[in-house]
């Protein structure tokens, strides 16, 4: 083959990658941790994953965008006496929210999650161990750290667990995502968070603030982490600020139609 055609075939094959990418769009997921990119405040960010390739697979980082809602949820992989605070605070506020807890949290703080259910919060699964899903290829290994933990909510509440996943640390994979779907689950990423967990370094309120109030937008799906004394602290005025700024907030079944 002459050096020109060799040149042109190079062509060619980079061209169709070109379009076949093109295509695809959003469509393809590759296996990570979720992430953000927050281009403008105020507005919705762009997620790791496309909108419409999460929701061929039953999984969402976002709701409608032309809609002032907030979606509120909260995780938990242990307690550390904040939870009573937040759970008061919701309550005063009438706000429902979403809990994804792991085995360790349901088994230590049985009545706490009984009040989560009938103050009408929905209970999302945050797996048995949390370990990183996206390791696990066998189906029968994924299905058990859901299951379990679906056994050990209905032998502490007497209710079916909802049927809302969340990956642990939000690393995620094609292939976990369709186990899930599988499953019957709809996997919940989010798209407002800041560094809350770590209790050796709390944000201040006015770090808190400064996050959470110029970057939320409409169709928010918000991730606080119950450990946080500073959510804690701050959640009341924080739901307050939100509603002064014209925005409602849905449940998990609003995000997540049909």
């Amino acid at each position: 083959m002459r050096r020109r055609d060799i040149v042109l075939l190079i062509l060619a094959l980079a061209l169709a990658l070109v379009l076949m990418l093109w295509v695809l769009g959003d469509s393809a997921l590759e296996t990570g941790s979720w992430g953000l990119s927050f281009r403008q405040e105020g507005t919705a960010p762009i997620g790791s994953a496309g909108a419409d390739a999460l929701r061929a697979l039953d999984a969402a980082y976002l709701g409608d965008t032309t809609q002032p809602v907030i979606y509120l949820t909260f995780d938990a992989g242990y307690e550390n006496g904040s939870t009573e605070k937040i759970l008061d605070t919701l309550q005063k506020h009438e706000v429902p929210a979403a809990f994804f807890l792991v085995g360790n949290y349901i088994e230590k703080n049985a009545d706490l999650v009984r009040r989560m259910v009938s103050e009408g919060h929905i209970v999302g699964n945050h797996t048995m161990h949390h370990p990183d899903m996206s390791q696990i290829s066998d189906g029968a290994a994924f299905e058990k750290e859901l299951t379990d933990l679906e056994t050990l909510f209905r032998d502490t509440t007497g209710e079916e667990m909802p049927k809302y996943y969340r990956p642990p640390q939000g690393i995620y994979s094609e292939e976990n995502l369709k186990m899930a779907q599988d499953l019957g689950y709809k996997t919940v990423f989010w798209s407002l968070a800041y560094v809350d967990w770590n209790n050796d370094a709390q944000p201040t309120r006015e770090e808190a603030f400064g996050k959470l109030i110029p970057r939320i937008h409409n169709g928010a799906v918000v991730l606080l982490h119950s450990t946080s004394r500073t959510n804690a602290e701050i959640l009341d005025e924080l739901l307050t600020k939100w509603k002064e700024l014209g925005y409602r907030f849905g449940t998990l079944e609003e995000l997540f139609p049909g």
